[in-house]
């Protein structure tokens, strides 16, 4: 079995963006992220929706709107896995007045593991992805529960 019949696990997020705040920080960080092999980029697709709710995808071939996003270089990511109905779907979850990017990318850091599980007997058969603040909001917990307890006056 080579690796290239192996692949990673595919992930998706819907990054929400409100305001002017987008400097393209974000963009560069998710091309570093593919430019050094840990993320395949498959898909990115931008998705408005107006103060009164109205939902529109941002099209990104158009090269001034895509330079001033700063994200001309994710332009060219679509493999077609996003469709019409990903971008209703990601309407209902964004806030009226915002801007969001749908990505869906694999996690190619993960294919050698993966390879090596297989050539082994392994086979993955689930995967689930944990929210971040979900884990800190734990781990804080866990730290404050071994925390000794002070004595009261």
């Amino acid at each position: 079995m080579t690796q290239v019949d192996v692949h990673g696990p595919i992930d998706f997020v819907l990054l929400e963006f409100t305001g002017d705040k987008l400097t393209g920080r974000a963009a560069e960080e998710v091309l570093r992220l593919a430019d050094n092999g840990t993320i395949r980029l498959f898909d990115v697709m931008f998705v408005g929706k107006s103060p009164d709710g109205e939902v529109y995808a941002v099209d990104l071939a158009a090269e001034a709107l895509a330079e001033a996003l700063g994200v001309e270089r994710l332009a060219g990511a679509r493999s077609g896995l996003l469709a019409d109905d990903d971008i209703n779907a990601a309407a209902e979850a964004m806030m009226p007045g915002t801007l969001a990017v749908m990505i869906v990318y694999e996690n190619a850091w993960a294919i050698p593991f993966i390879a090596a599980a297989r050539e082994s007997g392994g086979e993955m058969v689930a995967t689930a992805r944990i929210p971040a603040d979900e884990v800190m909001a734990a781990l804080d917990a866990l730290e404050r529960a071994s925390e000794p307890l002070q004595p009261t006056s």
